[in-house]
């Protein structure tokens, strides 16, 4: 899902472009559209993150985040992720043994925790801990956190949580180490769904824990919660119960780790610039446009900004199921009439703002296969949309854009110009965050909208099965094109339940071209997001996913 992440003290970033040609390529260095890195920490100091966010979420059954975010230096969950600046992610044992393994083909699933697990009280951490973690995730009171494993466990439709003394038996503690899994279907990517927050042990004896788990959670990770003084600052510090030999991942590097809250995003660009004082040992999230034209002419500053291969992908959602766009022709000729390299300008350009795209799935997702159904000059190609249109009259299209963006704004004037230029009128409408949210992906009462799509986790599934398969129209979900196609949801359903990754990555790619086939959107780009680190500041890289800093990575070069 395209989020911003808080616990990742970074968000996306737009910068303008000065770089020439639709995808032009960059030096691998700092400030290159790839993976960087700096020189590896020393352990010591203290870390500080500069943060937008008023109040920061901990609890891991209402959380979101990635599994290289901020969260994580807290708790752990039974996989997790192995990024590095120059290879895919990927996955990896975290609490337990290994990645899980299978007896039937993928809907039975067992993991072993490691020895030597406690907390920071130092009470050993159990599998029924695990299991009570995940059954409070279905908690009424604890909604809003990523719900793949509700969604697949058997049972997991109807339960309600722990809170009455109801356990779901899809989910067994064997006994205090072995953790069984029960899934409704055959489910390959389940090693990676344990990856995600909900997987974090809470201790079965203890309660609830509701509210007082979304500020102080227990830690299972090399640090915890010291102080939290509500939008203002938060400080961890060391665990003194973890052992480091019983994780692969966590390097924890610093001493301690502090979140200034509640900042204004043009101040934190500034002080990060700057460059002074404890600031040289910060993250922040945004490199502010008035902070451009300092980065494009300071080569120093320009060292601290890196930018990640790739992110989302973004696009333009045509609504299939509007009488203006049920005409496969009609969507093709869009394809051919945008002018992509204008919107990527727009966008920050081939640098800062992404590479043009041509299909769904991004490159560092396992299973993108690169194709263009619709190939067209990076300007469009005007002449090949009249062609397909032939004499079909289209009747005014109606565009819904974020008031609160600009650049939604002047992305959509640029569409609807080129659709003018073949004869499709276009009416821009501008609605709150709220309402054009509601109206894409809930009434569907448009033609036309912009859509971003970063996976929850590196696979083909988070990538694609969200947008392309038709239980995941209306509702607040994110099919917004409403693509319609049983051959879809049934190759969706194949290629979730291969266990060979070869054969399950060939198959989603060719998912991706039956979707495009359809002609659904409008691929735009692929998107990059830039950050800026504090000088002192190591072991900074954006990897090939996500595309945010690996926080669990970072510390300080000179404690």
């Amino acid at each position: 899902m395209r989020r911003t992440a808080l616990l990742v003290p970074t968000l996306a970033l737009a910068l303008a472009a000065s770089a020439c040609g639709a995808n032009a390529k960059t030096d691998a260095g700092p400030g290159a559209a790839a993976g960087s890195t700096t020189q590896t920490p020393a352990r010591g100091g203290t870390l500080k993150m500069l943060s937008t966010a008023k109040e920061i979420h901990f609890d891991p059954a209402m959380s979101q985040n990635l599994a290289t975010s901020g969260l994580h230096y807290i708790t752990r969950s039974l996989t997790a992720w192995k990024t590095d600046p120059h290879k895919q992610t990927e996955l990896a044992a975290d609490l337990a043994t290994d990645t899980g393994t299978t007896s039937d083909g993928g809907r039975t699933w067992t993991f072993r925790l490691r020895d030597g697990l406690v907390y920071a009280d130092g009470t050993p951490i159990t599998a029924a801990d695990v299991k009570f973690g995940l059954e409070r995730s279905f908690d009424e009171q604890l909604q809003g956190g990523l719900s793949y494993h509700k969604v697949l466990l058997e049972g997991g439709d109807a339960y309600r949580g722990p809170a009455k003394g109801a356990h779901l038996a899809s989910i067994e503690a064997k006994d205090d180490k072995t953790l069984v899994f029960h899934l409704n279907r055959r489910f390959a990517d389940w090693p990676w769904v344990a990856s995600m927050p909900a997987f974090a042990p809470v201790p079965a004896n203890k309660g609830m824990g509701i509210p007082a788990y979304d500020h102080t959670p227990p830690a299972s990770g090399p640090y915890q919660v010291q102080d939290y003084q509500v939008g203002s600052k938060v400080t961890l510090a060391r665990n003194p119960a973890w052992k480091p030999e019983t994780d692969p991942i966590r390097p924890a590097y610093p001493d301690a780790i502090t979140y200034e809250m509640g900042l204004n995003p043009d101040t934190v660009g500034q002080r990060m610039a700057d460059d002074s004082g404890d600031d040289k040992n910060a993250t922040g999230p945004t490199v502010s446009a008035a902070l451009i034209p300092k980065v494009n002419a300071d080569p120093a500053l320009k060292s601290r900004v890196y930018v990640s291969p790739s992110g989302a992908s973004s696009y333009l959602v045509l609504n299939m199921s509007r009488p203006g766009l049920k005409d496969l022709k009609v969507r093709q000729a869009i394809n051919y009439a945008v002018d992509k390299q204008q919107i990527q300008t727009i966008a920050g350009g081939p640098t800062y703002g992404g590479e043009l795209s041509t299909t769904f799935m991004p490159p560092g997702v396992k299973g993108h296969k690169k194709f263009d159904l619709y190939p067209a000059p990076p300007a469009g190609d005007p002449a090949k949309a009249r062609e397909l249109l032939g004499g079909t009259k289209v009747p005014p299209l109606t565009f819904v854009v974020d008031a609160a963006s600009t650049e939604e704004g002047q992305m959509a004037s640029s569409i609807a110009n080129d659709l003018g230029e073949i004869g499709i009128t276009v009416n821009v409408v501008a609605q709150d965050t709220d309402k054009v949210t509601d109206t894409k992906y809930k009434n569907g009462d448009f033609d036309l909208g912009f859509g971003s799509w970063q996976a929850d986790y590196p696979s083909a599934y988070a990538a694609l099965q969200p947008l392309v398969e038709s239980s995941q129209i209306g509702d607040g979900n994110y099919n917004a094109s409403r693509l319609d196609d049983p051959k879809i949801d049934t190759a969706i359903r194949t290629a979730s339940s291969e266990t060979d990754p070869a054969e399950a990555e060939a198959q989603w790619g060719a998912i991706d071209e039956m979707a495009m086939k359809h002609a659904p959107i409008v691929p735009l780009y692929y998107s990059r997001n830039a950050f800026i680190y504090g000088s002192n500041v190591g072991g900074s890289y954006v990897p090939s996913f996500p595309s945010y800093t690996d926080a669990l990575v970072q510390g300080l070069k000179k404690p």
